[in-house]
């Protein structure tokens, strides 16, 4: 074998070893450009992914309501003072926004750390307005909301025995609700929780007490309240459902007509003597003045005239037999439990011989009444401007 023979058999046809080589440089420098590329595309979208979280990062964490992703915080104690109102049923997200959009705290999220870190604690803060100061720790912030003593809302006391055309003014003073919204709730009674035995009527379930209603609680949910706790307390003195109006009628009248506690019973069961006997001294008449004041809706003098006990309203006890067609006024728990439970006596008459201290006489006949009149009239002499 010739030596062109073995080369020709070992590295294929003379010539053809170079072009060989040259396609494996080409192949070579083909993958080397395909990694380049592929390294250059992978440096493109990591520095795209940078720039997308460098421009999405405030609009994600306006969305979380922060300034930042960390629960930055603000150094404290702060300073000034701010105002922040906690309305019933905000939940912390509700109260930490309110916090940042008042300069309060830095971020949402430092607060609701805090408030999350003790929910005993959280779980204590009430409704009501506190004084804070702007760049606070949140964590005082939080403490502060906490504690009852710093929070601030309106009270209201409504004493026993008001109309609910007094009531309703008063309510709408406070809470800066307007006397329109009161009466537009009233036209749902069912809402409100007044019970199907009122009528419609609201006129004494408006429970008398002191009442902390944030500036802004709508009217219905200050009603539902009060007559909530009226019939609360008709529950608590044992009147079943059915009696409602009837007992709250009966208490109405002995609210308008006692001053004193010690008298309450006394005066339901002279009510029920009345009612329970028709052929007796009064005829089945309560003959109350309170009922005929209700007429005329007016206060501050003792008595009634003559014109006015002839009034033709079915309020009017001097005519019309038996309980007025509903309460008179709003009663409280004192006159509802008398009501409820008259103390035993033959009492058919009684009058507050002296109405400044409340000073009442009861009397079993006509002629022990006549004798009490009397003393009244005396009081009456000697107080003119007042009967």
């Amino acid at each position: 074998m010739t030596q062109d023979h073995l080369d020709t058999t070992i590295f294929g046809e003379p010539g053809a070893q170079e072009p060989r080589r040259r396609r494996r440089q080409r192949q070579s420098k083909g993958k080397g450009r395909r990694l380049l590329t592929l390294v250059l595309a992978i440096v493109l979208v990591g520095g795209a992914a940078i720039a997308a979280v460098a421009v999405l990062k405030p609009f994600v964490s306006s969305i979380a309501g922060d300034g930042g992703s960390e629960a930055e915080d603000f150094a404290g104690p702060g300073e000034g003072e701010v105002a922040v109102t906690v309305k019933q049923g905000d939940s912390g997200e509700a109260i930490a926004t309110a916090l940042k959009s008042a300069g309060v705290v830095k971020t949402r999220t430092a607060y609701l750390e805090a408030s999350a870190a003790d929910p005993e604690q959280s779980a204590k803060i009430q409704a009501g307005t506190y004084t804070l100061k702007k760049g606070m720790k949140a964590i005082d912030a939080f403490t502060l909301l906490a504690d009852p003593a710093n929070r601030s809302v309106p009270r209201l006391t409504l004493p026993e025995g008001l109309w609910a055309s007094e009531i309703i003014p008063r309510l709408s003073k406070s809470t800066g609700v307007p006397v329109a919204q009161y009466q537009a709730a009233l036209k749902n009674p069912a809402a409100l929780g007044l019970p199907q035995a009122a009528g419609g009527r609201v006129e004494g379930y408006l429970f008398p007490s002191s009442y902390e209603f944030d500036k802004g609680t709508p009217a219905a949910a200050q009603l539902k309240q009060m007559i909530a706790l009226t019939l609360a307390e008709l529950e608590k003195a044992g009147v079943q459902p059915e009696d409602y109006t009837r007992i709250l009628t009966v208490a109405s009248i002995i609210e308008g007509e006692v001053n004193g506690d010690a008298d309450r019973a006394k005066v339901a069961r002279v009510i029920e003597n009345r009612l329970d006997d028709p052929n007796g001294p009064t005829i089945g008449r309560l003959q109350m003045d309170s009922t005929v004041h209700y007429i005329e809706q007016e206060r501050g003098r003792a008595g009634t005239s003559d014109q006015a006990r002839n009034s033709d309203s079915p309020y009017n006890t001097y005519k019309v037999k038996g309980l007025p067609p509903g309460p008179i006024n709003n009663p409280g728990a004192a006159s509802i439990e008398a009501a409820a439970n008259p103390a035993e006596g033959p009492w058919f008459y009684f009058v507050a011989v002296n109405p400044s201290t409340g000073e009442t006489k009861f009397a079993v006949t006509a002629a022990e009444h006549d004798v009490n009149v009397q003393e009244f009239n005396k009081w009456c002499s000697e107080n003119k401007d007042k009967c």
